[in-house]
C-alpha cells in the first residue's frame, strides 16, 4: 500500500496527477512574443506600429514666436536709431550693424523678385502649419519653429514696410566683413534649415519615426 500511494502521489507533491504546470523560463508577466516596450512604457506592436507621444506645437508655436518677436524687436530698434546713421563697429571692421533696406531674398540675393519671395514665404508659412498637425519630435519643432518665426518676421517687412504690400524691403543690419548684411529672421531660417538636414540625415521623421533609407 505504502508502495502504491508513492507512485501516485498527493495532490501537494510537486509533479502530482492534475497539478498545474509551472510556466518555464521564468518569463510570467513579461509582453508576449512579438512585443517590446514602448517609449511611452506601453508595448509596441510587432508589425512596426510606434506608440506615440504628445504633440510639439506648442513647442513649434513658441519657438516661432520668440524668434518673431526677436527679430520684430531688432529692426524696430534699427531702424529708429541706426537708419541714416554711420555704422556702428562691433568687432573691429569685423563686424559692424548697419541698417539697409534690402529688396531681395535673404542676404540680398535677387531683389527683382520682390513678389516672388513674399509668396514663397507665405507659402512656406501655410506648409509649416499644416505640418504642425503630425508633428510629434522634439529636434523637427524647433527647427520648424526657426523656420516659422524667420519666415513670419521677413513677410511682415513684406507686407508692411515701403514701398507697398508685398513689395516692402526687409530691414538688414548684420553686416560681417566680405559678407552679406542679413537681420535675425535670415539667421533663424539658416538654423532651421540646417537643422532639418541634419535631422533628415539620421533618419529622423516629423512623426517621431525613425528610418534607414
Amino acid at each position: 500500500m505504502a508502495e502504491a500511494e508513492r507512485i501516485i502521489g498527493t495532490p501537494d507533491t510537486p509533479g502530482a496527477a492534475g497539478a498545474e504546470p509551472e510556466p518555464s523560463g521564468g518569463n510570467a508577466g513579461q509582453p508576449a512574443s512579438g512585443e517590446s516596450p514602448g517609449a511611452d512604457g506601453t508595448a509596441a506592436q510587432a508589425d512596426g506600429q510606434r506608440p506615440r507621444g504628445r504633440r510639439r506645437i506648442a513647442v513649434l508655436f513658441t519657438v516661432a514666436a520668440f524668434a518673431y518677436a526677436v527679430d520684430l524687436i531688432s529692426k524696430m530698434i534699427v531702424v529708429a536709431k541706426l537708419e541714416h546713421h554711420q555704422p556702428i563697429e562691433i568687432v573691429g571692421d569685423w563686424l559692424r550693424f548697419e541698417a539697409i533696406r534690402n529688396a531681395g531674398a535673404a542676404f540680398g540675393v535677387g531683389e527683382a523678385f520682390t513678389v516672388i519671395f513674399t509668396v514663397i514665404a507665405a507659402s512656406v508659412i501655410v506648409v509649416i502649419a499644416r505640418l504642425a498637425r503630425k508633428l510629434y519630435s522634439l529636434p523637427w519643432a524647433i527647427a520648424l519653429g526657426l523656420l516659422l518665426g524667420g519666415a513670419l518676421g521677413n513677410l511682415t517687412d513684406r507686407i508692411f514696410r515701403a514701398p507697398g504690400v508685398f513689395e516692402g524691403a526687409v530691414v538688414d543690419f548684420i553686416a560681417p566683413k566680405h559678407f552679406a548684411v542679413f537681420n535675425l529672421a535670415d539667421s533663424a531660417i539658416v538654423c532651421g534649415g540646417i537643422l532639418i538636414v541634419l535631422l533628415s540625415f539620421k533618419g529622423l521623421d516629423p512623426d517621431g519615426t525613425v528610418h534607414k533609407d
